[in-house]
């Protein structure tokens, strides 16, 4: 795998120094990226080679659709194969540039960015040649130049060979859906700032606890708005379970379960916990077997002291997801948050017609009504939710 870029400019001197330079300028001697640097003035009209010319309405200059248009078909050109490429356009209209855009771009076979200037680019070159527009952040810049340069480095990142240890490109900010864990290096103490002690102490598996402590306390301090995007299964500090209490047969089947698990291997989720009081409906659903097939337990109670005991003593925080008349419901947001404050196992516990009564029982409970505007199977909200909580970005 490697990456094929081409960039049109009218200021090709902005790249010499970042081609040649660091990991990008070994990149592009290996060959890992390609990257072909396209002089928009060579495609200027008249004889000063003009590019741009006044806005319609009055206005500052705006590059024009002609030289940009013919640079696009020599880049078309110089990448062969009869490709037209990806193409992006660096604007503050555009969305704005995230890991999941760079991983979009990195797969493409052409990437041809256009670095705006001046006022921007004529609209109709935009509207039937740009397949994106990207925003680096919100603010202007004098050109497309810089912004270019970052999706070129953020997409070389993700070509094998260009960073030395693949592992650390898996363990960045944002490529998870989390920011990274803070960094320290020698000396251990520098200026009476010490170097947290568990990363000197050689034990990996309190190295790995204390990583994933922080990388969650500073998304959840910094950047709390990443949950929405970010699978936290390998954040918690506990396994996943799902369990489902069925007050009625007809709402829970073998089938049920079998799919079920499915969504729990496939989401890296522990085998389901149905809680089923009646013996006869328990009987009914046995007969599966294998390390993922359904426990089946006659109460609740049973369940959270099975899950305790897996867990090394640590009762689970528990979701109960229910319908409009569970009350006290918290947004499904702020269960994520709460879920990797809490240091503790998750329970997903659907209450499938069944009433439930916390008298009696040790543990957290916390509602969260699973909102539909249809009725949806119990297989369906499954596989919502644990997208919602595990998926990927």
């Amino acid at each position: 795998m490697s990456a094929y870029v081409s960039i049109i400019t009218a200021f090709p001197e902005f790249f010499r120094g970042f081609l040649s330079t660091s990991i990008i300028g070994r990149a592009v001697k290996t060959g890992n990226i390609k990257v072909e640097i396209i002089n928009l003035r060579d495609f200027g009209r008249g004889g000063y080679r003009k590019i741009d010319d006044y806005s319609f309405g009055s206005g500052g200059m705006v590059l024009a659709a002609p030289p940009l248009a013919d640079a696009l078909v020599r880049a078309r050109e110089l990448r062969g194969e009869g490709g037209k490429g990806f193409v992006v356009y660096p604007s503050p209209q555009g969305a704005l540039l995230t890991q999941g855009i760079v991983e979009t771009l990195a797969r493409q076979d052409h990437v041809i960015i256009v670095c705006g200037h001046y006022e921007g680019v004529d609209e109709r070159f935009i509207e039937r040649e740009v397949h994106l527009e990207v925003s680096v952040g919100d603010c202007v810049l004098t050109g497309g130049e810089i912004p270019a340069m970052v999706i070129v480095d953020a997409m070389a990142r993700l070509v094998p060979g260009v960073v030395g240890n693949d592992k650390a490109v898996t363990e960045d900010s944002f490529y998870a859906g989390m920011l990274d864990h803070p960094h320290y290096t020698r000396p251990p103490n520098w200026e009476g700032l010490q170097v947290p002690d568990v990363l000197r102490s050689g034990n990996a598996e309190g190295i790995r606890s204390w990583r994933r402590t922080s990388a969650v306390r500073r998304t959840l301090r910094r950047r709390p708005d990443l949950l929405c995007q970010a699978g936290i299964g390998p954040y918690l500090a506990g396994r996943v379970y799902v369990g489902i209490m069925s007050a009625q047969e007809a709402l829970l089947t073998s089938q049920h379960l079998r799919d079920i698990a499915l969504l729990c291997v496939h989401y890296g989720a522990q085998r389901p916990v149905c809680i089923v009081p009646e013996r006869d409906h328990r009987r009914s659903l046995q007969g599966s077997s294998g390390p993922s097939s359904p426990r089946l337990m006659p109460s609740l109670e049973r369940a959270l002291d099975w899950i305790a005991r897996r867990e090394k003593g640590v009762a689970p925080l528990t979701l109960l997801i229910g319908g409009p008349s569970l009350s006290g419901a918290r947004h499904w947001l702020e269960l994520k948050r709460l879920a990797l404050e809490s240091g503790k196992p998750l329970f997903f516990l659907f209450l499938e017609g069944h009433p439930f009564e916390r008298s009696g029982l040790k543990g957290d409970f916390l509602p969260l009504i699973f909102l539909e505007k249809k009725p949806m199977p119990l297989v369906g909200k499954t596989a919502v939710l644990l997208d919602r909580f595990l998926g990927g970005r």
